[in-house]
């Protein structure tokens, strides 16, 4: 299977409303229970970008069935269609396509425009008066998909007194629940402990791209 490189001089418009929603509906009609939601599709697009490793330089094949939960490598090959999970090739290239424009449109975004990137978080809508609490828990399990890619040119990351702090939301809205203290398991409890640590996880990611930039 060939699989297509990000190329950081791609197109790099904004999908719509209409495409994102489209991707997402894509994704979650798969058959594979691994496939990504587009709040976590959009995190792990993030750490992607942010990874110690160069994107540009990872084949497609290492990072991009991931979106989608693999193609089917445990099953048995005289059974799986040829296209597995999609349903035809034409629909696995229009995701394909779909996804890398949406990294490249991030990538540009967070540099050319970082005060209109806006990532893509659960919203739960409150009483008038009152401002909506978002939750960016599955989008920082997205992120943590990707640094699982490279755990170990991620470690000299979290460990640093600078970067580390601007990691620590996404590792806790997105880490393993059973690993978590008693105290972490209470702050995520509360819906507006959550919006709080969300909200800094924009902030935390233009902050930690700035610094990776500057490098």
């Amino acid at each position: 299977m060939e699989y297509p490189q990000y190329d950081p001089n791609s197109d790099h418009q904004p999908l719509s409303d209409e495409e994102l929603s489209t991707l997402d509906d894509m994704l979650t009609r798969l058959p594979s229970d691994a496939a990504m939601n587009i709040e976590a599709l959009d995190g792990y697009l993030a750490g992607l970008l942010l990874s110690p490793q160069a994107l540009p330089e990872l084949p497609g094949a290492a990072w991009l069935p991931v979106v989608w939960g693999g193609d089917g490598d445990d099953l048995d090959a005289a059974s799986k269609p040829e296209n597995y999970p999609f349903v035809s090739g034409k629909q696995r290239k229009r995701v394909q396509l779909l996804v890398l424009r949406h990294l490249r449109s991030i990538a540009w975004q967070w540099t050319a425009k970082p005060e209109l990137w806006e990532p893509i978080f659960s919203v739960a809508e409150q009483d008038e008066g009152e401002d909506d609490l978002i939750d960016a828990e599955e989008w920082a399990v997205g992120f943590l998909t990707a640094v699982d890619l490279a755990p170990e040119a991620w470690t000299p990351l979290f460990d640093d007194a600078v970067t580390g702090p601007l990691l620590a939301p996404v590792a806790l809205l997105g880490g393993d629940e059973s690993q978590q203290s008693e105290a972490d398991r209470a702050l995520l409890a509360d819906p507006k402990q959550r919006d709080t640590l969300s909200r800094a996880v924009l902030d935390n990611v233009l902050q930690l791209w700035a610094l990776r930039k500057a490098a």
